[in-house]
């Protein structure tokens, strides 16, 4: 079973710009992180998928679904998304997930050009988790400079935590982020 996930993965990811406006690549120390999404910042929806593997035999998954715009925060540009995330997890003796609830913005700073600041915080309930999962957070800031008109880099921060019924939580993912963007 696990030998079939890599030339998956491998060829989801060699189709992306096939079925793609951007993909990135993203690690942390224990974890690397895939995301596709679908749609460009001016499309009205955003859907994307996302994969992640941290240390230790930990899969994650997600999918996404926004509604986004183009905005304004003071005179600084702003593209900004409400939301779902679906976020599943498999561990070696535990597994889980949730549909999370929340959103995210980019400010781009128009004194910089490439310059920008992206911020996503999502949450679910007990209500709207399941498995060994009883609330889900997930919260990714980045700060990002696009060095050519197709690609982007960036660094930030990843916090993707779930409760325990009644025993603890635990840190799926966390850590500081380095990473490309890659726009098709």
């Amino acid at each position: 079973m696990k030998a079939t996930r890599i030339p998956l993965i491998v060829l989801s990811l060699a189709a992306a710009p096939v079925f793609a406006a951007d993909a990135d690549l993203s690690l942390t120390s224990d974890s690397v992180k895939g995301q596709v999404n679908f749609f460009d910042t001016n499309s009205d929806i955003q859907v994307g998928t996302g994969y992640t593997y941290h240390e230790g035999s930990r899969h994650i998954g997600n999918v996404d679904f926004h509604a986004q715009g183009r905005t304004a925060i003071g005179n600084l540009p702003t593209t900004a998304g409400l939301g779902l995330r679906a976020i599943g997890w498999d561990d070696d003796d535990r597994d889980g997930g949730a549909v999370a609830l929340g959103g995210f913005a980019t400010v781009n700073v128009p004194d910089v050009p490439g310059l920008s600041f992206t911020g996503g915080l999502h949450y679910a309930p007990s209500i709207l988790s399941f498995g060994d999962s009883d609330e889900m957070t997930s919260l990714e800031l980045r700060g990002s400079y696009r060095v050519i008109r197709n690609a982007e880099l960036f660094a930030g921060y990843r916090y993707l935590n779930t409760d325990f019924d009644g025993r603890g939580d635990l840190n799926l993912d966390e850590g500081v982020i380095a990473g490309m963007k890659i726009f098709f």
